[in-house]
């Protein structure tokens, strides 16, 4: 299993619209180190959900439920998407300037990368910031 980091701003589709449509595909990457991130995801990999620009948090873990595939919205070019589906909220959103903080978080990709959009996470990262945010009870 491998671990990323997925971004979306949360105005045009958030963690909320995730949970309510249960599935849907990652699209509209027009970034080629973010196209190959995709391209490298399997089923049952896990996804952190960051909601980028105002908020600048994870708020919630997804997981990957498919094999990359062609995206569907690409009117030219050679992209990608996968599926994805909600595994768990946070019970608190573990914002940009809280991972900065956490000495053991300071070789992520979102912090020295912070403006690609698919980006991979090592398991201790992604453990660590699922720490500190808590699964969400039910």
């Amino acid at each position: 299993m491998a671990y990323w980091l997925i971004k979306s701003e949360p105005g045009t589709y958030s963690w909320d619209d995730l949970v309510r449509d249960g599935k849907t595909y990652w699209d509209g990457v027009r970034n080629y180190q973010a196209r190959n991130n995709i391209r490298a995801m399997r089923p049952g990999d896990k996804a952190l959900y960051y909601h980028s620009v105002n908020e600048k948090a994870v708020v919630g873990v997804a997981e990957v439920a498919s094999e990359p595939y062609p995206d569907p919205t690409a009117k030219q070019g050679d992209w990608s998407v996968v599926d994805v589906k909600p595994a768990f909220a946070l019970a608190e959103a573990v914002t940009l300037d809280r991972v900065k903080e956490e000495k053991s978080l300071a070789d992520m990709v979102l912090v020295r990368q912070s403006r690609l959009s698919v980006q991979p996470v090592t398991k201790r990262e992604f453990d660590r910031v699922v720490k500190i945010g808590g699964r969400r009870r039910a």
